[in-house]
């Protein structure tokens, strides 16, 4: 494994904690299992399936929820579960240009309280306050211990929680985890808005456990953004900026971008823009629709994906304007590509980015995805 740069061994320790995921991981995805369930479906053996499972509930993360009462022969088997009150997470989402929102989650992702503050005009340092003073208040609501905290924010976004730059909230060179950090009592993960929503999509949506592996969502609020999932895992680019399309010139004469180009994506398909072009929804929503699928037409037939996932205001994005996404991305790509396609809404509403940054905390927390 790599540690630091440098290659080395993999040690004890490190593979006992994989296989303490892999048993969190199975029991998340599966439900109540017993030990012997457990042993088959990781492939460990019954002994290390023992111990861990004798680990887990000496920390409370599972409990016996009985035996199973279907069985037909043998000793009936003790099920076991995931406590989701074991820990709690605050997940905080600062994708919206109206305010930040954040929720007290639970380790199913069920949202136990939230909060929200009011945004409008805040940039720079004014909103890193902003995020610190909303995180703050929930954990405070916290009545088990915090696993950690997950948030989601528009921008580049480093492994280490530095937001290298978000052009809507000013911020550029910015150690927004160690922000928080320094005012929550748990550890923080931060990670680009798409990036989670994503994440949360794949683990938590109507989806999940029906074997999808990939799949691309756009997040369309004040700016746009794209989470990239292939094959289980997410894409961050060598530089943390993959999904970064709304920074994608698609108008040389357009209007000008906070980024300082002229013509992006995100100054035709920005959801302020979308409900000002309600007035004119045939051709302005079309078109805008028409710009979606241009930009995205090369990133599906690339990666050959048939999950295109929308979230934002379906008042807008809804009916026209995905319409003509569909239609340009099928005029643009092969056949084999553009019409297995299917351009859907997410499942998990207006709280796609609060459940991924509770899943980005799980992840990095207890390796559960």
């Amino acid at each position: 494994m790599v540690r630091g740069g440098r290659t080395t061994k993999a040690l004890p320790a490190d593979a006992r904690r994989h296989n303490r995921s892999l048993v969190l991981q199975t029991l998340f995805r599966s439900g109540p299992l017993s030990r012997a369930d457990l042993a088959r479906a990781t492939h460990l053996t019954r002994v290390t399936t023992s111990d861990l499972v004798g680990e887990l509930l000496t920390d409370g993360l599972l409990e016996e929820l009985g035996t199973r009462t279907n069985q037909a022969v043998g000793k009936p088997a003790t099920l076991l579960g995931i406590v989701p009150d074991a820990n709690l997470i605050v997940a905080v989402d600062l994708s919206d240009d109206a305010r930040f929102s954040a929720a007290l989650v639970d380790l199913s992702g069920k949202v136990l309280d939230r909060r929200s503050l009011d945004r409008r005009g805040r940039t720079g340092r004014r909103a890193v306050e902003l995020a610190v003073r909303l995180a703050g208040d929930v954990a405070g609501l916290a009545t088990r211990p915090l696993l950690g905290a997950g948030v989601g924010t528009p921008g580049v976004v480093d492994p280490t929680g530095r937001v290298v730059e978000a052009p809507n909230l000013g911020w550029r060179d910015l150690d927004l985890a160690g922000a928080l950090g320094a005012a929550l009592p748990c550890p923080v993960h931060v990670a680009n808005d798409a990036n989670v929503a994503a994440l949360g999509e794949m683990t938590l949506g109507d989806q999940a456990g029906d074997g999808s592996t990939s799949l691309l969502l756009v997040k369309i609020g004040h700016g746009v953004g794209a989470g990239v999932v292939v094959d289980g895992h997410l894409l961050l680019g060598d530089r943390f900026a993959a999904g970064e399309i709304g920074h994608v010139v698609v108008d040389d004469r357009g209007e000008p971008c906070a980024c300082g180009r002229v013509g992006c994506l995100e100054t035709v398909v920005a959801a302020p823009l979308l409900r000002a072009r309600r007035d004119h929804p045939r051709h302005g929503l079309a078109t805008a629709g028409r710009r979606l699928g241009e930009a995205l037409a090369p990133v599906v037939s690339t990666l050959n994906l048939h999950d295109v996932v929308l979230s934002g205001p379906l008042d807008v994005l809804d009916g026209t304007f995905r319409d003509a996404a569909v239609a340009t991305i099928r005029s643009r790509t092969m056949p084999a590509v553009g019409d297995n396609v299917d351009l859907r809404f997410t499942s998990l509403g207006e709280d796609d980015v609060l459940l991924g940054a509770a899943v980005l905390v799980l992840e990095r927390e207890l390796g559960i995805t």
